[in-house]
């Protein structure tokens, strides 16, 4: 099979990768039970770039409906502060030196709303990045084509099987959200 420099498994693998950043995402959007993931979508603004909340302290959950996070260095707890109030999580810091508490408010009606756009923000950002994938993919084939390493026959076979993986991933997005609205908005 002629395919030049073009690897639909590749395709498709960078397309997974959209699909795995959505779960990771759809995971932190919690429905009233605290969880530490719930806070690793959190950037925070520390030493001159943004870093992932798990590295800048340490989150436990010492009750139910409470997370704990305990901040190592003391200069970086406002920060901390700020990235988890700017989070769109829905969530007050009380803050008591180097601990920050978490209650994890009970969902009502209008949160779980809130937290549904929210998911459908991440699904809207996956489907943005798989499409994305496919653009980079069909560009590959034109550019195939052009320098006559693929026939236009080929360009046009491959380019329904990028077509298809796209399908199929947009699909799986869709049934994740679907699933994640219906876990959110069930009491």
């Amino acid at each position: 099979m002629p395919s030049g420099n073009f690897d639909i498994n590749e395709l498709k693998r960078r397309m997974q990768g959209a699909t795995q950043s959505l779960k990771h995402e759809l995971g932190g959007l919690r429905t009233g039970r605290a969880s530490a993931s719930m806070l690793e979508p959190v950037q925070v603004e520390a030493y001159g770039s943004h870093m992932p909340l798990n590295q800048l302290a340490t989150v436990s959950v010492p009750e139910p409906r409470l997370l704990s996070v305990q901040v190592w260095d003391k200069s970086m707890v406002k920060a901390v502060e700020k990235a988890i109030v700017d989070s769109n999580l829905g969530l007050s810091p009380a803050t008591e030196g180097q601990v920050l508490r978490l209650r994890i408010p009970e969902l009502n009606q209008e949160r779980r709303k809130e937290l549904v756009k929210v998911a459908h923000k991440y699904a809207e950002a996956a489907k943005v990045a798989v499409r994305h994938v496919r653009r980079d993919g069909l560009d590959t084939l034109k550019k195939l084509e052009k320098g006559s390493e693929i026939s236009e026959d080929d360009e046009k076979r491959l380019a329904s099987d990028v077509q298809k993986a796209t399908d199929s991933m947009i699909a799986e997005i869709d049934q994740m959200l679907a699933g994640k609205e219906k876990e959110i908005l069930t009491v």
